[in-house]
């Protein structure tokens, strides 16, 4: 016989999360489960986070990176690290507005499976993690 789950105790049950009838603004919880949250410096989870809310139902967002960081209190270079760690590990896919342009439409991809790949040496790792990417 399977034990029953005890009832959590809602501290303010007044402010439970609710998802409302809509697709977007919302994070996979695989993120955690998956290991992906270690790959990620603070910054980079900021900057993905930022762009899974404010995303459309397909997961684009027209965010210039200049917005994004005023939005994060981030400067243009931490912005840029932190873009470049996530289409490294295509959490989000680029192109740019017009060719050339330095900025464009960024979309929040779906996890991909089996984790984060290792696709850098951990001391590479460490390094950008030091850096804030």
């Amino acid at each position: 016989m399977a034990q029953a789950r005890p009832q959590t105790p809602l501290l303010r049950p007044d402010r439970v999360r609710r998802l409302p009838g809509t697709s977007f603004g919302w994070i996979a919880a695989d993120l955690r489960r998956d290991g992906w949250l270690r790959a990620l410096s603070p910054r980079t989870t900021a900057v993905y986070t930022f762009l899974c809310l404010v995303a459309d139902r397909q997961g684009v967002s027209f965010y210039r990176r200049d917005r994004i960081g005023r939005e994060l209190g981030l400067d243009d270079g931490e912005v840029h690290l932190a873009l470049a760690r996530l289409e490294q590990l295509e959490l989000v896919a680029y192109r740019p507005f017009t060719p050339g342009a330095a900025d464009g439409f960024r979309q929040v991809l779906s996890l991909p499976p089996g984790g984060p790949p290792s696709l850098l040496p951990p001391s590479v790792l460490r390094t950008l993690g030091a850096r804030g990417a």
